[in-house]
């Protein structure tokens, strides 16, 4: 078992799987820790919609097709504007760290857009989870919150476990299919993906880790003069 630093430290974030099933067993032990994460007032709005198998081809293969065919995206969690600024370089940044490690040329097209096309595939790996939260708190400031505290302990819950996880949206781009296939009743938002599995560690993409800015630039501490 790995010490909580270790934890913390050596996640990252895995976009290659090896082709290997995951036990529900270890799933179900993930996700028992993943939801001591705090939630507003004890609400707990998540849920989990774990698909492997089958249903999860279905879901790669309509998330593909309709995006090739030019279906504009249905994605039901608000997008927001467009990162500018500091927000865009870092997006850019990681985008150049993982081309790279790739080798996917800046002309290359195929490549990048196959590369675009593993993200609504779940990345190829062999589980995805689906969060959602229910509907009638649609609107709710704490409820995307307290949905990102929850992800945040599963990816690290499975780091611990040897599992290796990214948390995506492509996947859920396309949500009537992702609903239909996952069997997600209509009382609930989907909100997030989370691709799931063994890490690949000949996978290049896998040993990116994009910088973090430093505490002296995130933190202001008030009254320790």
């Amino acid at each position: 078992m790995m010490e909580f630093d270790d934890v913390i430290m050596g996640r990252r974030s895995i976009r290659g799987y090896l082709d290997k099933p995951v036990p529900r067993e270890l799933i179900e032990e993930v996700l028992t820790l993943a939801m001591r994460a705090p939630s507003s007032m004890n609400t707990q709005p998540w849920n989990f919609h774990v698909i492997t198998g089958e249903p999860l081809a279905r879901i790669r293969a309509g998330n593909t097709e309709r995006t090739l065919a030019g279906v504009p995206d249905s994605r039901e969690f608000r997008k927001g504007v467009p990162f500018a600024g500091v927000h865009r370089d870092r997006q850019v940044e990681v985008a150049k760290q993982l081309f790279g490690a790739m080798g996917i040329e800046r002309d290359d097209k195929a490549a990048r857009q196959d590369w675009v096309l593993r993200g609504f595939r779940q990345f190829d790996a062999p589980v995805c989870v689906i969060i959602t939260y229910d509907k009638v708190l649609d609107g709710s400031d704490d409820t995307p919150f307290d949905c990102g505290a929850v992800t945040t302990a599963l990816v690290n819950a499975a780091w611990s476990r040897g599992l290796g996880c990214v948390i995506n949206s492509q996947g859920i781009m396309q949500s009537p299919v992702v609903r239909e296939h996952a069997g997600i009743p209509d009382d609930q938002v989907i909100m997030k993906a989370v691709a799931l599995g063994w890490p690949d560690d000949s996978f290049p993409a896998n040993a990116v880790v994009p910088p973090r800015k430093s505490v002296a630039e995130a933190a202001t501490f008030v009254g320790f003069d």
